[in-house]
């Protein structure tokens, strides 16, 4: 019997309705702008063909915020990480359409991708807007945001870089602030410790639904020591 213990996602696969164009971009646009995942450090230097600073968004949904980025820094490298199919369609949609060459896409497991596909102080920022809330009590244990998470960021970002995150969700804020807070590799970059000014950034699709539910959109950012 295999009795080694089973990580806990904090996802949920869902079989969302995928379009027609959706489809075609992952079969035919993937393969252009896509990473697979190999279990392996990826040699991002080649996966780019060149040297630059490099952007990780976990989780990107149907891309928007990442493309975004991404047309407006050039000189800049965004791997995008997600796994639920009509996003990564989306994103590779805008991506084709925008002709951006500095965005990959992977469709995989973050965690994972985190732990073997990426190696020690590769990356100069991790983006986290908008992850599952998981309100119910029972359910805090999916919460992505937890010290064994912040530790693997934090050993993928260089000294000074950055984890910028954003919820909705206020109790989720004062997570993320605990777990954060107490971790010794990372500094809150709020002056007063808690959230930071908004940054330049599109709003996602996650973002202008809670604002039109009424729901305040909390801010955090903080720099690997």
């Amino acid at each position: 019997m295999n009795t080694a213990r089973r990580s806990i996602r904090s996802y949920v696969l869902r079989a969302g309705r995928i379009t027609a164009a959706q489809k075609r971009a992952l079969e035919t646009l993937l393969p252009r702008h896509g990473i697979p995942f190999g279990g392996r450090p990826l040699d991002l230097d080649a996966r780019f063909g060149r040297r630059a600073p490099r952007v990780l968004e976990i989780g990107f949904g149907n891309g928007d915020t990442l493309v975004e980025l991404a047309a407006a820094s050039p000189g800049t490298d965004f791997i995008g990480v997600e796994v639920h199919p009509p996003g990564v369609g989306h994103c590779l949609l805008a991506v084709e359409a925008r002709g951006l060459a500095n965005v990959r896409v992977i469709v995989h497991d973050a965690v994972e991708v985190l732990k073997t596909g990426l190696a020690p102080a590769s990356l100069d920022e991790v983006l986290l807007y908008f992850p599952d809330p998981w309100p119910k009590k029972r359910h805090h244990k999916r919460r992505i945001v937890q010290p064994e998470f912040a530790a693997l960021v934090a050993s993928r970002l260089k000294p000074g870089g950055r984890l910028k995150l954003a919820t909705d969700w206020e109790p989720y804020a004062a997570w993320m602030l605990e777990v954060l807070g107490a971790s010794p590799d990372f500094a809150n970059a709020a002056p007063a410790g808690s959230c930071v000014e908004r940054p330049e950034r599109g709003a996602t699709r996650f973002e202008r639904r809670g604002r039109r539910l009424g729901h305040r959109v909390f801010d955090l950012e903080f720099i690997r020591r």
